[in-house]
């Protein structure tokens, strides 16, 4: 009994609700208006914090829907990136964090093919890709291509050929996942853009992100083809450029941060934000959150290179480098620019106060979060990016004691990118909400947490 009183109270708040926007909107609409139940859709769908058409409503082509959704979004304040509705959008959103996870796992196995040594035993490229050695007679042809190399000559000779079996199906499988990666980008794409489902502005940046994963590959090519050159000097052992190897690496993040940020973009439209006072808070805090976000970003770019100079081999202790807390060589390379690129002890000691930087940066980003009145969930978030920035600190020391293992160094690797991920999703979250948002925000929250 008590339960059908509640259910009937409901019913006829609702009817009440309905009855005063129909009445609001008499006089004033055109024939392109609501009926009570459109109204009553525009009202469930705008709890998500977009407006979407009605139930039913159906927009002929890519060129009337993107039009449709732009008049009612731009009008708001609030531009959306898919235009077809929340089914659209969360195919959409799905299909971009997966390629963001595709990218995240490129990152790790390209790890583990520079700390296995594998990313030379291919002395050659194609850009579609090739089969693999099918036959012993295949195989033998590969092997003596690679005993060319000035790897096979200076660190490897003697390698069995099932040794070399190893490195290679390493190497192979980083490219084919690579290409494997395009294959499931281009495709879902395609069929988006088919049925009209995002706007000419995604579209555009998503072509421009695919274009990049194209040059990737390049990028990759060039950058193992240093490697394949015969040192200046017989004592040092082939390895690629540095600075190769850091366009390569920064590059992946580049896309890996497009991919999770707009795939952040399109679930998550308007950021979190109950009242005005959080949303000021949240402002605060962007502040701080930006030139952090860019310490973290140089820190993994440092990273790059102390993997280009295979400087995490030396001055394995901590925190002295040796028995001196700075080396006396630092800068012995002329001109003095080079020593930050290409001098293993300056690369080294630029990375450990890189690291320290950052993680004394996101302590004071948490600390500060203290004394703001923001949403929960961003203290949360910060709370787990300050967490996550410790324990990479903990990987990378570890890394260097251990005199970088595969396993640890791998794990660093993906430490460095899960917290570039964390301060892109905090960076998300503390953007200014669209003014239709903020003009039905109170000043307080009511809700007690």
């Amino acid at each position: 009994m008590f339960q059908s009183r509640v259910v009937a109270s409901i019913l006829k708040r609702n009817k009440a609700i309905i009855n005063s926007l129909t009445s609001n909107f008499k006089g004033t609409c055109s024939s392109r208006c609501f009926t009570p139940s459109s109204a009553n859709a525009v009202a469930r769908t705008s709890f998500f914090g977009f407006r979407s058409l009605p139930k039913g409503h159906h927009v002929p082509s890519f060129r009337n829907m993107s039009t449709v959704a732009s008049v009612g979004t731009e009008k708001e304040g609030l531009k959306m990136l898919v235009t077809a509705g929340p089914r659209a959008q969360k195919m959409v959103g799905i299909w971009l964090f997966g390629s963001a996870a595709w990218v995240f796992s490129m990152v790790v196995l390209g790890g583990v093919t520079r700390l296995t040594r594998s990313g030379l035993s291919m002395t050659d490229w194609k850009f579609t890709g090739n089969l693999p050695p099918l036959s012993d007679d295949e195989w033998q042809q590969e092997f003596e291509k690679y005993k060319q190399s000035p790897e096979y000559k200076r660190v490897n000779k003697g390698m069995s050929i099932e040794d070399f079996k190893f490195i290679y199906w390493m190497e192979y499988a980083h490219r084919m996942w690579g290409r494997a990666l395009g294959v499931m980008f281009a495709l879902p794409f395609s069929y988006f853009l088919r049925k009209g489902y995002i706007t000419m502005h995604l579209g555009l940046r998503l072509s421009a992100l695919f274009a990049l994963g194209a040059g990737q590959g390049l990028i990759g090519w060039w950058m193992v083809k240093s490697g394949l050159e015969e040192p200046p000097s017989e004592y040092v052992e082939p390895r690629v450029s540095p600075y190769r190897l850091a366009a390569h690496l920064t590059s992946a993040f580049v896309i890996y941060s497009g991919l999770f940020w707009t795939a952040l973009s399109v679930v998550m439209p308007e950021p979190p934000a109950e009242s005005l006072a959080w949303v000021q808070g949240a402002a605060k805090l962007k502040r701080l959150a930006i030139p952090v976000s860019l310490i973290v970003g140089i820190t993994a770019v440092s990273g790059a290179f102390v993997a280009g100079n295979d400087a995490g081999r030396a001055y394995n202790t901590f925190p002295k480098m040796g028995d001196v807390w700075v080396p006396d060589n630092i800068f012995e390379l002329k001109p003095t620019i080079r020593n930050f690129f290409e001098n293993t002890s300056m690369v080294q000691l630029d990375h450990r106060v890189l690291a320290t930087t950052t993680l004394i940066s996101i302590c004071g980003l948490w600390w500060s979060t203290k004394k703001l009145d923001i949403h929960p969930a961003i203290r949360t978030l910060v709370g787990a990016t300050f967490g996550m920035a410790a324990l990479q600190v903990t990987l990378g020391v570890s890394t260097l004691l251990s005199y970088v293992p595969v396993s640890l160094g791998t794990a660093h690797q993906a430490g460095a990118l899960t917290l570039l991920t964390l301060m892109l999703l905090l960076n998300h979250t503390v953007r200014r909400p669209s003014m239709s948002l903020l003009k039905t925000l109170p000043q307080v929250t009511k809700t007690a947490w």
